[in-house]
């Protein structure tokens, strides 16, 4: 693997240890995918912040660096909100060890912008070389504006974040962005009427299909909302980091792609529109969550519209970017005018409050997929409309 000067000098300890332990990672990463040299990147988004997934090991782990980020860095969501943890009902102990890990990354340089969704208040071209973590935000960068990165670990995502360069390799080179399968569903005129929910739906039953693969849809027209949806559950059931949507997403359009897509010589799978309504059903549950990943301007609004005058009977969950909640006062008021909680830096995954629920309602086909494993859950998938009924009937 070729190193420039300053790299080999970093890597040679000359600019303290913490940034050689961090170019040993990313060499090491460089080697084993075969990578020919490091790269810039733009921005890095960091895993691993909630206590809830790192514990005392990861935690021991970030206060023994010494280093600052030199690009733009921030954090995926976090085990809590940071300054509203006690509405939430988050244990004394799990708050003290949270705040650790958040002063331990801004002692790193690290931007404490807890989300999923970082594309909402972060800069980002088509094009950008970056190092992102979370998996519905990779899904989203790669897929939907045509940035490149790979699915980053924790602790690759932190090395580059402290370097500011990846390897290239994966994702960051055009051959490897071509699809591999082309997905199809039965009845394309249903997906007219789909929402977020629907799109979950099929993207939990792609992912299965595709695996770690590069699928392209065809004759369906999802917005940005449903795209989000779409591929945050694709990457949750499978680990599918990158897709297309012939004629809709931007790769799709550009020419050369268009040329390498050879669509009709890739197998094709087809998704019945009946198996994505069968995901759908009616268990009682004992609590509703949306917001995984974190609610667009967009969905903050119909949150806000469906619950007008309205009083909730279950627990309420909704969580949004602190950005996004700063932003818009006037909708959260509304929503939590009904008894709903809106919560930024944390979601229904990575938090300990979800863990005691028994069974949650969502709207989210990522959700879906991991509160089972993560969070010891039982789920049920609705629309957003279904998620307000269940919650103020």
């Amino acid at each position: 693997m070729e190193l420039d000067r300053s790299d080999e000098e970093v890597l040679a300890g000359e600019f303290g240890e913490t940034r050689r332990i961090c170019m040993e990672i990313l060499v090491a990463l460089g080697k084993v995918y075969g990578a020919e040299r490091l790269i810039p990147v733009s921005s890095v988004q960091v895993a691993g912040a909630s206590y809830k997934t790192i514990g005392d090991a990861g935690l021991e782990w970030l206060q023994n660096l010494d280093a600052r980020a030199v690009v733009p860095a921030f954090l995926n969501p976090i085990g809590m909100p940071r300054d509203d943890w006690k509405r939430m009902k988050i244990d004394d102990g799990f708050a003290e060890k949270q705040q650790e890990i958040l002063a331990a990354y801004r002692r790193l340089g690290i931007s404490l912008s807890c989300t999923c969704t970082p594309y909402y208040h972060q800069l980002v071209h088509y094009g950008d070389h970056l190092a992102w973590s979370e998996s519905s935000a990779v899904s989203y960068a790669n897929s939907v504006i045509g940035a490149r990165t790979n699915r980053e670990g924790g602790p690759s995502a932190l090395a580059s974040a402290l370097i500011g360069k990846t390897p290239e390799f994966g994702l960051h080179i055009v051959k490897n962005r071509v699809p591999d399968l082309v997905i199809e569903v039965d009845d394309p005129g249903a997906t007219k009427q789909w929402g977020p929910a629907e799109y979950g739906a099929l993207g939990y039953l792609a992912g299965k299909e595709a695996g770690n693969r590069i699928p392209c849809f065809r004759a369906i027209r999802p917005n940005r909302d449903r795209l989000k949806s779409l591929g945050a559950a694709m990457a949750a059931s499978g680990a599918v980091a990158l897709y297309h949507v012939e004629d809709i997403t931007p790769e799709a359009r550009v020419p050369f792609f268009k040329k390498s897509f050879t669509l009709d010589q890739k197998e094709t799978i087809t998704i019945p529109v009946a198996e994505v309504n069968a995901l759908f059903n009616d268990i009682d549950v004992n609590a509703v969550a949306v917001g995984c990943p974190h609610l667009s301007e967009d969905e903050l609004r119909t949150v806000a519209g469906l619950l007008t005058g309205k009083k909730v009977k279950k627990e309420f969950f909704v969580f949004a970017s602190k950005e996004m909640i700063d932003e818009h006062h006037d909708l959260v008021g509304i929503i939590e005018k009904s008894g709903a909680s809106v919560y930024p830096d944390t979601c229904m995954v990575v938090s300990p409050a979800t863990d005691t629920l028994g069974s949650v309602m969502t709207n989210s086909g990522k959700a879906f997929t991991y509160l089972p494993a993560m969070c010891g859950v039982l789920p049920r998938l609705g629309t957003i409309e279904e998620c307000v009924r269940v919650a103020t009937e």
